[in-house]
C-alpha cells in the first residue's frame, strides 16, 4: 500500500519522526530540516541516458513541457521508487507541512494514503466531517464527485478533498461488507483537532483518549489524569488509554506518553545508516497512575507514535494491550530542506521497541484480541424465576445499593452498544483490580 499520509484536510502532511500512519503525514521522531550534498560520484551512463530521454520528451512529446515540470517529475519519481513514505515537497507543499503544524487546517479530517490508484482511508480523526459521516479505516475512495481516482496522484486527490469551509464533496467509497459502493456527502470545515479526550466510565476506572500525537500530547494527557484521579477522589483503580485509529504524529509526543507510566528502561531506539539516525530514548523516574492497571486499545488504524506507546508498554509488561494488530509503521521520515526552496522527506532509520522488535510491516500483535463488535440481545417474553418474584418475599433492606446496580447495569449496557472492544477492556480492568485487592 503506497501511503502519503496527507491527511486531507487534516494535518497536512505533518512529518515528524513519529510518522503518520501510512507515510506521509506523521513520521517517527522529531523534524529535521538539513541540507545535504552527496560525495558519490554521479553513474555517468545513467546520466546519459536521463539526458537522452530528457531530450526526446523535449522534442517529440504530444504537448509542450516546461523544464522545471520534467525536473519535478524526475525528482518525484526518483524518490517515490524508494518507499511509500519518501517524497519530494515543493514550495508550496513545504509551507503546507509547516502551516499544517499548529493544528487547524481546513479539510474533510481523515488520514489517506494510495492503494491500487485509489484513496485509502487510513482513519478518520476525531470530531471531524469525515469522522461523523461514518468514514471508517479501510475505506476505499474512488471517486470524487464526478472525478474517478483511478489516475490521479494522491496530491491531486488531496487537493479535490481540499476546499472552502462549509463546501461539500461527494465521495464515491468502497466499503469490505457492503455489496455496492457507499455515496458519502461531506461538509468540508476548519479541522482542529484536539488529542486528548477523558471521561471517568464508572466509579474510579479512568478512559484517555488520543487521536493524535502532538507536541504537546503528554502534557494534555497528564492534566487530564490528574483531573480523573480528581473526579475518582484521590486515585485510580485502573486506566484505558485508547490509541485505536491513531496514525502517529511526533515522536516526542509518544515517548513522553510511554514515560508517564514507566519508572526506568528504554522506551524507543532508531537505528540506520547516518551516526544522527542512532537514537535511544530512556523513561524516567515517576508513574502517574502509581501502578494501577494499565489497558492500551488498538487496532489496524494505529500506527507510527501509537505503536512506539504500545510496544514499549508490551515489551516492559507495563500493560495489556487489546483490540487487533497495527499498522505496522516502523519506519523514520526526515525533513532535509533545499536550497532553491521545498524539501526532500527521505527515510532515515527504523525505530525498535525495547526488546529490539521492529514492527515495520509486521505491526504489534495485542495481548488479548478482541474484533469490534455489536451484539444482540436475545429476546426472552418470560421473565426468569427469583425470589424478587415470589408472592410474600422479604424486601432489601439496601434499596440505594440496588437502584445504584440497576443504574451501573444499565450504562454497562450502553457501552456494549456503543464500543464493544471498550466495554471488554472496562471488564478487564475490572478483574485486574479485584486480583490486586486480593493479593494485596
Amino acid at each position: 500500500m503506497s501511503l502519503k499520509s496527507i491527511a486531507i484536510g487534516a494535518r497536512p502532511v505533518l512529518l515528524v519522526m513519529c510518522g503518520a500512519l501510512l507515510g506521509g503525514t506523521l513520521m517517527l521522531g522529531s523534524t529535521v530540516f538539513a541540507t545535504r550534498q552527496s560525495a558519490d560520484l554521479l553513474p555517468l551512463e545513467q546520466m546519459r541516458t536521463f539526458t537522452d530521454v530528457f531530450s526526446r520528451i523535449k522534442s517529440n512529446y504530444v504537448e509542450d513541457v516546461s523544464d522545471d515540470e520534467l525536473l519535478e517529475h524526475a525528482i518525484r519519481g526518483m524518490l517515490n521508487g524508494l518507499d511509500p513514505h519518501s517524497s519530494y515537497l515543493n514550495t508550496e507543499e513545504f509551507n503546507e507541512l509547516r502551516i499544517g503544524t499548529t493544528g487547524e487546517f481546513g479539510g474533510l479530517g481523515i488520514e489517506v494514503g494510495m492503494e491500487d490508484g485509489f484513496v485509502r482511508v487510513v482513519s478518520p480523526i476525531d470530531d471531524t466531517p469525515a469522522q461523523r459521516a461514518g468514514m471508517l479505516s479501510g475505506d476505499l475512495i474512488i471517486r470524487l464527485d464526478d472525478t474517478p481516482v483511478k489516475g490521479l496522484s494522491l496530491n491531486d486527490a488531496v487537493k479535490l478533498m481540499r476546499g472552502k469551509p462549509g463546501s461539500t464533496v461527494e465521495l464515491t467509497v468502497i466499503r469490505e461488507g457492503e455489496d455496492k459502493p457507499l455515496s458519502i456527502v461531506l461538509e468540508r470545515a476548519v479541522i482542529q483537532v484536539t488529542s486528548v479526550r477523558s471521561r471517568m466510565l464508572e466509579e474510579d476506572y479512568g478512559y484517555v483518549r488520543i487521536s493524535h500525537f502532538q507536541t504537546k500530547t503528554s502534557e494534555d494527557m497528564q492534566k487530564a489524569i490528574k483531573k480523573l484521579k480528581k473526579e475518582a477522589g484521590g486515585d485510580l483503580s485502573g486506566l484505558i488509554l485508547d490509541l485505536r485509529n491513531n496514525p502517529g504524529g511526533v515522536l516526542s509526543g509518544a515517548r513522553h506518553v510511554s514515560d508517564a507510566f514507566l519508572e526506568d528502561g528504554l522506551i524507543v531506539y532508531t537505528d540506520g545508516r547516518e551516526p544522527g539516525s542512532k537514537l535511544r530514548y530512556t523513561a524516567t523516574s515517576g508513574d502517574l497512575i502509581d501502578g494501577a492497571p494499565l489497558i492500551i486499545l488498538v487496532n489496524g488504524g494505529s500506527a507510527s507514535a501509537s505503536e512506539i506507546v504500545a510496544g514499549a508498554m508490551q515489551d516492559h509488561g507495563r500493560g495489556i494491550i487489546m483490540g487487533t494488530k497495527t499498522f505496522g509503521k516502523g519506519s523514520v521520515q526526515t525533513i532535509q530542506d533545499l536550497p532553491g526552496g521545498g524539501a526532500v522527506k527521505l527515510t532515515t532509520a527504523r525505530y525498535y521497541t525495547p526488546s529490539g522488535r521492529s514492527i515495520q510491516a509486521q505491526g504489534i500483535e495485542p495481548d488479548i484480541e478482541t474484533q469490534q463488535a455489536t451484539l444482540t440481545q436475545i429476546e426472552n417474553n418470560i421473565d426468569p424465576l427469583t425470589e424478587s418474584s415470589l408472592s410474600g418475599h422479604l424486601e432489601n433492606e439496601k434499596d440505594e445499593d440496588a437502584t445504584a446496580a440497576e443504574a451501573e447495569e444499565s450504562e454497562a449496557e450502553q457501552l456494549i452498544r456503543d464500543d464493544y472492544q471498550l466495554y471488554e477492556a472496562l471488564n478487564l480492568l475490572r478483574g485486574l483490580n479485584i486480583l490486586n485487592k486480593k493479593a494485596g
